[in-house]
């Protein structure tokens, strides 16, 4: 069975543009996918997922920047979906000003989307990944988490 995370991980790779828009319209990226194997169930899941992270692209657009030294206080929900180590991730990630705390709610927000088998720090860290692209101005943040990740691949590799 494919997980709508890998329909999505698909489309991220072959279909984005840096203003996380679709290059192609729905319908050919549907029947592209069908035709690659993905079930029409699990693509409408990730383009829904994709719509979702849209929304909170144009709501932080329009949303004053937020500083704030608080502590973010997470639901059962959240925190079971997210894990120690998830939440432990985003206040890292936050501390190293790679996100604020709208960008992270934006993260918690597409993290809960998954469904809660899909989740692990994997996908966490690719989710973060998916939301900075999705922010022009996070560019440098974005780059510096991808190095993160991708010294963290090698160093599984060793």
């Amino acid at each position: 069975m494919v997980i709508m995370f890998e329909v999505l991980m698909f489309i991220f790779e072959n279909y984005m543009d840096s203003n996380v828009s679709l290059r192609a319209d729905n319908q050919t990226i549907v029947l592209e996918l069908e035709n690659v194997g993905f079930t029409r169930y699990e693509i409408d899941r990730a383009l829904d997922w994709l719509e979702g992270l849209s929304r909170f692209q144009t709501a932080v657009d329009s949303a004053p920047m937020l500083v704030s030294p608080s502590i973010r206080y997470y639901l059962s929900e959240e925190s079971e979906q997210l894990g120690v180590d998830g939440r432990g991730f985003l206040l890292y990630l936050e501390q190293l000003g790679i996100l604020d705390p709208v960008m992270r709610e934006v993260v918690i927000d597409r993290v809960m989307a998954l469904d809660h088998k899909e989740v692990d720090m994997g996908r966490i860290k690719w989710v973060v990944l998916m939301v900075l692209f999705s922010q022009p101005d996070k560019k440098s943040a974005l780059s510096l988490l991808q190095d993160m990740i991708l010294s963290d691949a090698f160093d599984v590799l060793h």
